[in-house]
C-alpha cells in the first residue's frame, strides 16, 4: 500500500486494515466510544495528510498509527483530572473482530502473547511506568508525581523499559531491527 495525501483508496484500505485496532486502542485510553471515535477518525486524517512524513526506517506504517491514535487519545485526555481517568481491559477479539483470516488471527495473538509476556518480564518500577504511559494514558510527569518518584527517574525508566521491550521482540523476530 501506498499511502499518499490525497490518495483516498490507501487510506481506505488502511482504515478497513486498522480501524478496530485504532478504536481499541483509543477505548483503552479514553473509555468513552465518542471520544475513541473522534480520536481514531482525527488520527486517520492526520496520518493522511502527513503521509510524507512516514519513514520507514524508523518503524511501521501500523506503530506510526496507533502511536498517532494514542497520543490524539491522551490530548483528549488533557481536559480532564487523572483521578477521572479509568484503565478498561483491551478486548482482543474488538481489534481485529472483522478479520476472517484464521492465519492472520494467529498471528495476531502470539504478537499479543508476545508483548504480554514481554511487558511481564520487566522489572515492577518499568513495569509500572510502561503500562501507566502506554495504556493509562498517562505522561511522565503525571506518572513521578502519582508513583512519588523524581521525573529524571521515571524517563530512566521508561527508556530502560522501552530498550528491554525492544530487544525481547527483535529476540523472536517479532520486531524489524
Amino acid at each position: 500500500m501506498v499511502l499518499a495525501a490525497g490518495n483516498q483508496d490507501a487510506l481506505l484500505e488502511l482504515y478497513d486494515r486498522y480501524a478496530g485496532l485504532s478504536y481499541a486502542v483509543a477505548m483503552r485510553v479514553l473509555g468513552d466510544p465518542g471520544r475513541a471515535e473522534d480520536a481514531v477518525q482525527e488520527a486517520f486524517l492526520k496520518i493522511w495528510t502527513n503521509a510524507a512524513s512516514f519513514d520507514s526506517k524508523k518503524g511501521s506504517l501500523r506503530t506510526w498509527l496507533i502511536t498517532a491514535v494514542r497520543n490524539r487519545s491522551i490530548d483528549f485526555l488533557r481536559g480532564r483530572g487523572a483521578h477521572e481517568r479509568e484503565e478498561l481491559e483491551l478486548q482482543p477479539d474488538l481489534a481485529e473482530s472483522h478479520r476472517s483470516d484464521p492465519w492472520r488471527e494467529v498471528s495476531l495473538s502470539l504478537e499479543r502473547a508476545a508483548v504480554r509476556e514481554a511487558v511481564g518480564s520487566l522489572p515492577a518500577e518499568q513495569r509500572q511506568a510502561v503500562q501507566l504511559a502506554y495504556f493509562g494514558g498517562y505522561s511522565q510527569a503525571e506518572i513521578a508525581d502519582m508513583t512519588k518518584v523524581p521525573l529524571s527517574t521515571v524517563k530512566g525508566r521508561m527508556r530502560l523499559a522501552l530498550e528491554k521491550l525492544s530487544s525481547y521482540l527483535q529476540g523472536r523476530g517479532l520486531m524489524d531491527v
